[in-house]
């Protein structure tokens, strides 16, 4: 046998030459540059204004954490939880009632829901005020005897208006979430033996929190706002404190704003709770949760920094 000495050999175990490497170039969005810098501009330009105003702003630091302004803030948050532990209570009754196969139930609890959602709450508190027109008296047996002007003080008058039309909201999103669980969870736990209220407490409203819990916290925020209405039935709440303050010391729109600067400050509290809350009972409907507020800043300032994970 002979062998071909003259063959040359070349670099066979050399592997090939890959694919050259892609050179991503992101997207440039001018619009959002555009944008942002109009936003700024019209912002720069609202605060200017409001700057060059005849508002004396030193008034409001002056008064911002003014005992009387506390003292409003506290009743202004009781107000709120003891008007959405009425509504939400008034407002699960209503609802099971509403889904009640019994037509009286079902019907007492439509019209409560259609004559409270259909007059304004503020109109609902002077009525309660003024009920005194109607019931001179309000005897409740050996219990409580009473004049009905001294019966219903403003903190009651603010309760009852409040709350019970707030339950009517209250029902219709607790009917929502009800029927958002599938029937067939309800008819499984029946045919393990389980009772129709059992069902409920351990089934049904579980499952219809995830749907319940994020118009609740609108509802809180919004209740937070609309105790500023109480002011008309005599109740001193913060924005009823603001006004006084604001025209014993001179300065009224001074303290309209502060009022206003302390209804945001609590309504961003509550915003960051109701976020938290919804986080919470999504955990058994996603399988991966959004981001939190801080782990999406953090994300921003790496991709900033140009640092990955």
């Amino acid at each position: 046998m002979t062998v071909d000495t003259d063959k040359t050999t070349g670099p066979a175990d050399t592997p090939p030459a890959g694919p050259e490497a892609i050179k991503a170039i992101p997207v440039r969005h001018y619009g959002r540059y555009v944008s942002a810098v109009v936003a700024i501009a019209l912002f720069v330009a609202i605060v200017y204004a409001f700057a060059q105003g005849n508002i004396n702003w030193g008034a409001v630091p002056d008064y911002f954490f003014d005992d009387r302004i506390m003292t409003g803030v506290g009743k202004t948050l009781l107000l709120t939880v003891l008007s959405m532990l009425i509504g939400i209570v008034g407002g699960i009754l209503l609802a099971v009632m509403r889904l009640s196969k019994n037509p009286v139930t079902s019907t007492i609890a439509w019209f409560y829901i259609w004559f409270f959602r259909g007059t304004p709450v503020l109109v609902q508190l002077v009525v309660w005020f003024n009920l005194g027109l109607v019931f001179t008296y309000i005897n409740l047996g050996p219990i409580y005897k009473d004049y009905w002007s001294s019966f219903m003080t403003p903190l009651l008058t603010a309760l009852l208006g409040l709350g019970l039309n707030e339950a009517a909201y209250m029902a219709e999103i607790c009917r929502a979430g009800l029927l958002s669980v599938d029937e067939g969870q309800t008819e499984a736990s029946h045919a393990l033996g389980m009772s129709h209220a059992k069902t409920l407490r351990r089934i049904v409203i579980p499952q219809a929190m995830r749907v319940i819990v994020p118009p609740t916290g609108n509802e809180v925020i919004n209740m937070l706002k609309t105790t500023s209405l109480v002011s008309v039935v005599q109740f001193a709440e913060l924005f009823r404190y603001a006004q006084d303050i604001g025209q014993t010391s001179g300065a009224p729109v001074e303290m309209y704003f502060l009022a206003a600067a302390w209804y945001l400050i609590l309504t961003s509290i509550l915003s960051v709770g109701q976020y938290y809350i919804e986080r919470y009972y999504a955990r058994g409907s996603s399988r991966t949760l959004p981001d939190t507020p801080l782990q999406k800043i953090k994300a921003s300032l790496f991709s900033l920094s140009g640092y990955r994970r």
